[in-house]
This record gives C-alpha cells, sequence and structure tokens, in this order.
C-alpha cells in the first residue's frame, strides 16, 4: 500500500502543470519536447504501478491458496503422527520398514526436543566449521536449537538413519530432478525426511498421506488425482511436482526459505499469525516462539537430516540395503491391470511391485479409461512387453469384475474383494459390521477400507475425536 501511494504521488507530481512557477519562455519544439518526455515518464510509472498491483493481488491469490487445510497438518503433536499399517508381507526389509515404523523417524518422538539438551565429543567450533563447508543455498545458522538437531539426527539414532540413508538412494534423485526442474535449491528434498521417513505410504492421524504428507484439498488444488483407483500423494515423482510447486509459491509469498519451509509444515495463515505477533518481523529465529510447537522443530530439523547425511562417514553412519529397485523402467499401460497378474506371470515379488507404485492401493492400473504409467525393476521391461497378453488375461475373472474390465467404476479385486463392503447407510434392519483396530489404523484409512467417511464412522460409535485404540471394535456400517 505504501508503495502505491508513493507511485500516484510520482503520477501527480510529473502530470502537474508545466506553468508552477516561474514563467520561462521556451520555444514550441522545447516545450513538444518535455511534453513527449513527460507523457513517456507517466506511461512508465502508470505500468509499474499496474505491474505491482497485479503482483499484490497475484501474491494474495497464491497465499489462499496455500492457506487452508495444510495448516492443520499440525493440528497433532508429532508423536501422535503414525503410518497405516500395509496389508503386505513381512519378508523384505523395505515391508518391515513400513510396518513397524512411524511416519516420521522413530526415536525423534521419545525426546521432548522443546527441553532436552545434547551433549557431544564434536566440539562447537567443528560443528560451526562443518555446517558452514556445506556451503547451502539455504542460510544455516548455528545455535543451540540447530545444534541439537545435528546431534539427535547424527548421533541418536543411526539404525533409522540407516534405514532412511538406504531408501534415500532411490528417492533422492526424484526429488533431486524435479527441484532442479523448478530452479528451487536442492536441499529441500530432506524435508521429505522430516515429513514420513520417506514412506510413500506414512498417514497422519490428521489425513496428511504420502511421502510428503498433502492434505486432501491441498493435493488436489495442486493437481494431484485422488479417486476409487489412485491417490497421486503416494506416487514419488508426481507428490514431489505437486511439493516443488507449493514451496514456490510459498517462496513468491514470504522471500525466504526457512519461512517457506515452514509454511509447507503448518499452512501460510499460521506463518503470517506468527510473523503479526513477532511485531511484523519476517525472520524465522524472529518468529519461532510464535509458531505451533512442531513447525519450530522443521527447520532444524532439516539442517539436522542434512547434517548427518553429508557427515554420514564421520559418524559411522551407512545405508542399510533396502529391497527397492534402483534402477526403473516406466511403461504405459492402457487397459486395466492387477499388480497380481505381473507379479505372477513375471514372478516379480507382489510387494516390490506394490512399492514402485504405490499410488495404486487397491492394486489395480486403471489403464482402461486413460493410459497409466507402471513402474517396473529395468530387468522386467523384455519380459513384460513379451509377454503382454498373457498378463491381461491371466486370472482376469477372478481378479476382475466384469464392470472393472470394462472400464467402470465399480471394483472388486484381489484383496479388496476378501472384505465385505457394508453399505455407507446406517438405517435398515441389516446386521451391523465391525472391524477391530490393528496397530497404524487411522480412521481416515478404515473409511477408505469401508467406502464411508470419517465423520459417519465417528457418529456410529459416539466418537468424540479421531482418537482409536488397539482392539477397538468400531461399527463401520450394515451389511
Amino acid at each position: 500500500m505504501k508503495r502505491i501511494l508513493i507511485l500516484s504521488a510520482a503520477l501527480l507530481l510529473v502530470a502537474a502543470p508545466l506553468w508552477a512557477g516561474p514563467v520561462l519562455r521556451k520555444s514550441k519544439k522545447q516545450l513538444e519536447k518535455e511534453n513527449r518526455e513527460l507523457l513517456l515518464r507517466i506511461e512508465q510509472l502508470e505500468a509499474e504501478l499496474l505491474a505491482f498491483r497485479l503482483d499484490a493481488a497475484e501474491r494474495e491469490a497464491i497465499t489462499e491458496e496455500l492457506s487452508g487445510e495444510n495448516e492443520n497438518k499440525v493440528a497433532a503433536a508429532p508423536e501422535e503422527y503414525t503410518a497405516p499399517e500395509p496389508e503386505v508381507s513381512t519378508d523384505t526389509l523395505l515391508a518391515q520398514w513400513y510396518m513397524h515404523r512411524s511416519s516420521r523417524i522413530q526415536g525423534r518422538e521419545q525426546y521432548n526436543m522443546d527441553s532436552v539438551r545434547f551433549t557431544t565429543d564434536v566440539p562447537d567450533s567443528v560443528l560451526m566449521r562443518r555446517l558452514r563447508d556445506m556451503n547451502s543455498f539455504i542460510t544455516l545458522p548455528y545455535n543451540e536449537t540447530v545444534k541439537n538437531y545435528m546431534i539427535l539426527y547424527s548421533e541418536k539414532m543411526p539404525r533409522r538413519m540407516g534405514e532412511v540413508m538406504g531408501l534415500s538412494e532411490y528417492y533422492m534423485p526424484i526429488f533431486e530432478e524435479t527441484f532442479r526442474r523448478y530452479d528451487l535449491p536442492e536441499e529441500l528434498k530432506y524435508l521429505a525426511i522430516i515429513e514420513s521417513a520417506l514412506n510413500p505410504r506414512a498417514e497422519s492421524r490428521v489425513g496428511a498421506l504420502g511421502l510428503w504428507q498433502f492434505m486432501f484439498r491441498t493435493a488436489k488444488s495442486y493437481g494431484l488425482r485422488i479417486d476409487s483407483y489412485i491417490d497421486e500423494r503416494m506416487d514419488p515423482i508426481l507428490s514431489a511436482d505437486a511439493a516443488a510447486r507449493y514451496l514456490r509459491d510459498a517462496y513468491r509469498i514470504f522471500k525466504d526459505w526457512p519461512l517457506a519451509i515452514s509454511s509447507y509444515n503448518c499452512g501460510s495463515g499460521n506463518v503470517n499469525k506468527a510473523i503479526k505477533r513477532a511485531g511484523g518481523k519476517k525472520d524465522f529465529w524472529a518468529i519461532y516462539d510464535y509458531l505451533p510447537r512442531e513447525t519450530r522443530g522443521y527447520v532444524p530439523a532439516m539442517v539436522g537430516a542434512m547434517y548427518a547425511f553429508r557427515y554420514a562417514g564421520e559418524y559411522g553412519l551407512t545405508a542399510e540395503p533396502a529391497a527397492i529397485p534402483t534402477y526403473v523402467d516406466t511403461l504405459h499401460v492402457r487397459k486395466n491391470l492387477h499388480l497380481t497378474q505381473v507379479s505372477e506371470v513375471l514372478g516379480i515379488p507382489l510387494d516390490d511391485l506394490r512399492d514402485l507404485n504405490p499410488q495404486y492401493y487397491k492394486d489395480i492400473v486403471p489403464g482402461a479409461s486413460a493410459p497409466e504409467v507402471l513402474r517396473l525393476p529395468f530387468n522386467y521391461t523384455s519380459a513384460f512387453l513379451d509377454m503382454e497378453d498373457k498378463i491381461y488375461e491371466y486370472r482376469k475373472q477372478e481378479l476382475f469384475t466384469a464392470a472393472v474390465q470394462d472400464g467402470r467404476d465399480a471394483v472388486s479385486a484381489g484383496r479388496q474383494a476378501k472384505t465385505t463392503r457394508p453399505s455407507a447407510s446406517s438405517s435398515g434392519s441389516g446386521q451391523w459390521v465391525y472391524y477391530t483396530v490393528k496397530s497404524g489404523d487411522v480412521l481416515g484409512k478404515i473409511a477408505r477400507r469401508y467406502h464411508t467417511s470419517v465423520k459417519q464412522i465417528k457418529t456410529w460409535n459416539n466418537l468424540k475425536s479421531d482418537r482409536i485404540s488397539i482392539g477397538q471394535k468400531l461399527k463401520v456400517g450394515k451389511k
């Protein structure tokens, strides 16, 4: 607003009558020249004023886009975030990782990072030098809070970090390519470690899902597809692209990477509130005390993860092998395809296919309506192309209903067909269907499984909050 007033005043001054002041006799040619110059200056100022107004309107629109559901991501404390228990076998390292670990790096949650103070044998001078030598594009200040997270990630949970480092060999190249495409700092890739510990199926109690923990409406607003077949929040490539665009928009608003990163965690509205409470200061450490508790540790945690990865050798951290193929080919599927068909015909472990294609959460690639991608270990590509017709026909009647073969929406396949789908309505004389809560369950996951809503489940079971307990029996509909 101040800039608009200054520009408007400049326009008035430029347009002031030439005769205001001592009368000077000038030739017609001189007057015409001055008039042309003044008109040109007015046009330039008007263009600048219009550009500023458009920029302000655009920033306002982006701010509105960034606000909203992402602010609910911090509604639950970090220790309340859990990963859903996937319906997969536990004979691979990656399956065990997804089965038994939370969406955040377990080990971090056992500490109250607001009060704990770690000690280390590494002198402050060495930590400061190492941080400086990382030459990060994003400013990495050194203080007691950052030091705490540097020690946490490098010294306090070596096994967890080894597992994440193993997964990073597959996911980090995807993130690096994506951020490079948008000309964003490569360091942003470490946010996925803080968000999900590189688990594409990670799901929070408040509904954030995937490697980048997108909330439903935020994901939809950034073009991610969520429907009966696909949830692209779990697609490592598409979700990374959406995260890059979100972070780019956040930086356009705040002009500061730590604030843009904080916005990713708690929403632009919460960051703006913190800025106002801090007297308008636009610096992460100036607004630190006014941010939600989880967000206060978000930027320092990213620094800690970066430090641990960079200096892994100094701490004896080594990548644990992950059961996810590093070299992958992408094919386009133009018919409905069940991952079980691919697995059993080609001999690829079903878990591997699920880990490469987590967005197909029902194991169905719905290629009948439009071409869809299928990611395979590269050494199976030729076999798939050679046996494609056989794969599509294999156990087709058993795995698909006629509706699925025709490309319609009714789905009954594989493991989904084993579950009796109750009616979403509580009316009628049918018998109640009950579900027993297992480790890793959240209401959102249960609601999707039984084709109902979290609100409806809470109503049926008189639940006042989203909290559920292992062993608890829930009404999920009627037969």
